[in-house]
């Protein structure tokens, strides 16, 4: 009884809707500067429904921006500022990378950006939690059993 409880627990936390706070969409502008090999800065935070500028600015060579899951992009010259503006629409956790070869290490230039709140992490930690409980349980059963079968009785 106590392994189906855990379980039904486990299925509330993992798939239940979290209370979600209403924050009203605005305008954000985010300056990121673009050098061989990085972004800075390289992780951008947004609430849904926000209008998002980037402002890609160049230090050395050319560069560039693709936002995954978007399929936008903007390109930046030499010592210049482009700038790619979009309503950030889509939830979720999205990588953007440099999409113009800008040298050896151009693969490992990329960035993140996050619209909404990361609801895993509360859901994983309120598993991982669950988890713990359910071994202590098993564990705290299993020793009392088995001290209840080893137990002689008095003559």
């Amino acid at each position: 009884m106590m392994w189906l409880l855990l379980g039904l627990i486990a299925l509330v936390v993992a798939f239940a809707p979290l209370p979600a706070q209403f924050v009203a969409p605005q305008a954000r502008t985010f300056q990121v500067d673009a050098r061989q090999f990085a972004y800075s800065p390289s992780e951008l935070k947004v609430n849904p429904g926000d209008t998002v500028t980037i402002q890609l600015v160049s230090t050395d060579v050319v560069h560039g921006l693709y936002l995954d899951g978007y399929d936008i992009s903007v390109q930046a010259d030499p010592g210049q500022t482009a700038t790619l503006t979009f309503i950030a629409d889509k939830p979720g956790s999205f990588r953007f990378r440099c999409n113009v070869t800008c040298g050896a290490m151009h693969p490992f230039m990329i960035g993140k950006l996050t619209v909404g709140t990361n609801d895993w992490l509360y859901r994983s930690v309120g598993l991982a939690v669950l988890a713990a409980a359910g071994s202590v349980a098993y564990f705290a059963f299993h020793s009392h059993h088995e001290n209840t079968q080893h137990a002689t009785p008095n003559t």
